[in-house]
């Protein structure tokens, strides 16, 4: 399983990766491995600006559905649309390929009281 140090991490299982005032937004290899063969992502389009921890969409596998939690406040500015011919790509690159969105952040500060990448495998028991 893969830990990149260079992300911040949440206790739903999503990361974020910032550049400049920009998040890339996904979830980890840890979440796609407990959800399995994914199946379908749901990225609310009427959802542009999202309050820290307020559900952005679903990503649905074989077995379950479960809400997708925005790490930080801000605006979603893109999809990453190759994801609706390809879900499975969480799978197999969940920190790459498998980006979910991308956001401005309306309170770059909130990145700081995220988890750091030892608190988030102490999370798991890692």
């Amino acid at each position: 399983m893969k830990f990149p140090e260079d992300l911040r991490y949440t206790k739903e299982h999503e990361w974020i990766r910032v550049e400049g005032n920009i998040g890339t937004i996904g979830v980890t290899d840890h979440a796609q491995g407990e959800l399995g063969d994914i199946v379908y992502i749901d990225i609310s389009g009427s959802l542009d600006k999202v309050d820290q921890g307020e559900s952005f969409g679903t990503i649905e596998a074989v077995k379950t559905v479960a809400d997708l939690f925005a790490p930080v406040a801000g605006q979603i500015v893109e999809v990453n649309t190759a994801l609706n011919d390809a879900p499975e790509t969480v799978n197999s690159d969940p920190y790459g390929a498998g980006w979910l969105v991308r956001m401005t952040l309306a309170d770059p500060s909130q990145v700081d009281a995220l988890l750091d990448v030892n608190a988030y495998k102490e999370l798991i028991g890692q």
